[in-house]
């Protein structure tokens, strides 16, 4: 079988070292895949798509430094053409949806048959979206059933106001400076809110929010070393 005489270009972002060389292998398996480049956190990502932009971004969701949510944000600003595939072990319906809300072409889990990774990574590159059939599901769910999908108790003005700036990325002691009230009352301000959005980390709270409307999707992405 004769190679494509132009492969598809691809910037694989993955904080995991044995990850990335085990998606870097069945990628280029295919023959019309080649993994040009590799980034362990998003800064690193971004600085090599603006040396040489590749055709489509593979990237995971939590990486060090900057997220994958937020790194697909950058390249819709700066790359509007560029593809963007998300590859992640997450399957929460927010998560899926924050980050298609991004400007995100594809959503496919790691558990996911290589074949269907690498057909993704084609899809993506042809201007077709590529979503699991699982994540598929929960987003037509929210779509149809949201009330069902969002069965959360509301937040108070306050946790609001706090999970705004945990969006921004502000740690508890500059939410506290921010707000006039201690580091203490911050904490006991997240842990009603995890309580109530049912999450267990800032990412988690602050994506199932803006899967509620409750919170902008322009926002950033929170740090998790914030706490």
């Amino acid at each position: 079988m004769t190679e494509p005489l132009t492969k598809i270009r691809v910037l694989l972002a993955d904080d995991h070292a044995v990850v990335r060389a085990g998606i870097r292998q069945f990628l280029e398996t295919a023959g019309d895949i080649s993994v040009e480049a590799e980034a362990d956190d998003g800064e690193a990502a971004i600085r090599l798509i603006e040396k040489d932009p590749p055709d489509v971004a593979v990237l995971d969701i939590q990486m060090p430094k900057m997220t994958g949510i937020e790194v697909t944000r950058w390249i819709r600003v700066h790359y509007p053409a560029l593809g963007i595939l998300i590859l992640t072990a997450y399957d929460d319906e927010p998560y899926a949806l924050g980050v298609l809300q991004a400007g995100a072409n594809g959503y496919v889990l790691k558990t996911a048959k290589p074949q269907e990774i690498i057909q993704a990574v084609r899809d993506v590159h042809a201007g077709r979206s590529a979503v699991d059939a699982s994540i598929a599901q929960k987003l037509v769910a929210h779509i149809v059933h949201p009330a069902a999908v969002s069965a959360v108790d509301d937040l108070s003005e306050r946790e609001l106001d706090v999970l705004r700036l945990v969006a921004r990325g502000l740690t508890n002691k500059l939410i506290a400076s921010q707000l006039n009230i201690s580091a203490r009352t911050v904490q006991g301000h997240l842990a009603h809110i995890f309580n109530k959005l049912q999450a267990s980390s800032r990412t988690e709270a602050v994506m199932r929010a803006v899967s509620l409307g409750w919170i902008s999707q322009d926002i950033a992405t929170p740090n998790e070393k914030a706490l």
